[in-house]
C-alpha cells in the first residue's frame, strides 16, 4: 500500500532533528508522500527547506490562529510573496479556535479571511484548522465571497452534519490519529457521511499520537494507525482506503 499523509508538521523541533530518520520509518511504512504545513513566519523557511530535500513532500504556508499574536506587521506581503515565489504551494495551516485561551474572536477571523481571500486570488487551496467553532467556520465561509478552490479541514472533529455542510461548500474532510480514541463517539457517524472523492488521512504529526503507537511523539509513520481504524469505522479494507485517501490527496494538492 502507498499512503498519503496530507497533513503533518515535520519542520517543528520535535522532529526536525531526526528528519533522516524519520523518513525514512514514514517511507517503511509505506508513507510515498507527505504534505508538510507552516504555522507562522518563522517555520515556512524550515517548510521550504525540507521540500527542497525531499522530492515527496508537498508544501503549504499559512498563519496558524495559535501564532496570531506574534505575526510582524509584513507577514501577509510574506506570505504573498511566497506563494508567488512556489506557484505549488497552497495557503495553510490557517484557521479559527475557540478552545484556545486567551483569544481574541474579531483578530483570529481577520487574518484567517485575509488568507482566505489570498488562497482565492492565488487559485489555491487552504487548509483549515478548526475547533469548537464548526457554526461560526461555515458563517464565515459563507460570508466571505469567493473561496478558495479546495479547501482541506484537517483533524477533523464535528459531526457528521458539520461535515456534509462543509463538503457542500467544497470541502475535503480529513481525520487524524484522534479517531482511535475509544471515547471518540462521533468519528465513525463522521467517516461514513464523507463522500468518498472527499475524504483524507493524516497524522498531524508531532501531535495526535495515535492510540497504541510506539514512543511519545507522532510522525508520519504513524499513518498506518489512522489508516487502520478509519478503514474500520467506514467499513472498507485498509487497501482499498489508502488507494483511495491517495488519489484524493493528489487532486487536492494538484501533485
Amino acid at each position: 500500500m502507498k499512503l498519503f499523509d496530507c497533513h503533518n508538521h515535520i519542520q517543528d523541533e520535535r522532529l526536525l532533528s531526526t528528519l533522516p530518520e524519520v523518513m525514512k520509518r514514514a517511507r517503511a511504512a509505506g508513507v510515498e508522500r507527505m504534505a508538510v504545513k507552516g504555522c507562522c513566519e518563522s517555520d515556512w523557511p524550515k517548510v521550504l527547506d525540507i521540500v527542497n530535500r525531499y522530492s515527496d513532500t508537498y508544501f503549504a504556508f499559512g498563519l496558524h490562529p495559535w501564532f496570531i499574536g506574534g505575526r510582524s506587521s509584513q507577514w501577509e506581503q510574506e506570505l504573498v510573496n511566497l506563494l508567488t515565489s512556489y506557484p505549488q504551494a497552497s495557503v495553510g495551516e490557517i484557521g479559527i479556535d475557540h478552545a484556545v485561551n486567551p483569544r481574541n474572536d474579531e483578530e483570529q477571523e481577520r487574518v484567517f479571511l485575509a488568507q482566505l481571500g489570498i488562497a482565492a486570488d492565488l487559485h489555491r487551496p487552504a487548509t483549515i484548522h478548526c475547533r469548537k467553532a464548526w457554526g461560526r467556520l461555515i458563517e464565515l465561509l459563507d460570508q466571505c465571497g469567493d473561496l478558495p478552490p479546495r479547501m482541506l479541514i484537517h483533524c477533523f472533529g464535528g459531526s457528521a452534519e458539520t461535515a456534509a455542510q462543509l463538503v457542500k461548500r467544497g470541502a475535503y474532510i480529513s481525520f487524524s490519529g484522534s479517531i482511535t480514541r475509544p471515547n471518540n463517539r462521533k468519528a465513525g457517524e463522521a467517516i461514513c457521511a464523507i463522500p468518498e472523492d472527499r475524504i483524507l488521512i493524516e497524522t498531524d504529526a508531532p501531535d495526535i499520537l495515535p492510540a497504541n503507537a510506539e514512543g511519545e511523539l507522532n510522525e508520519p509513520a504513524n499513518l498506518r494507525l489512522v489508516l487502520a481504524k478509519a478503514a474500520e469505522l467506514r467499513g472498507v479494507s485498509e487497501e482499498d482506503l489508502a488507494a483511495l485517501t491517495f488519489r484524493n490527496a493528489e487532486r487536492f494538492f494538484d501533485f
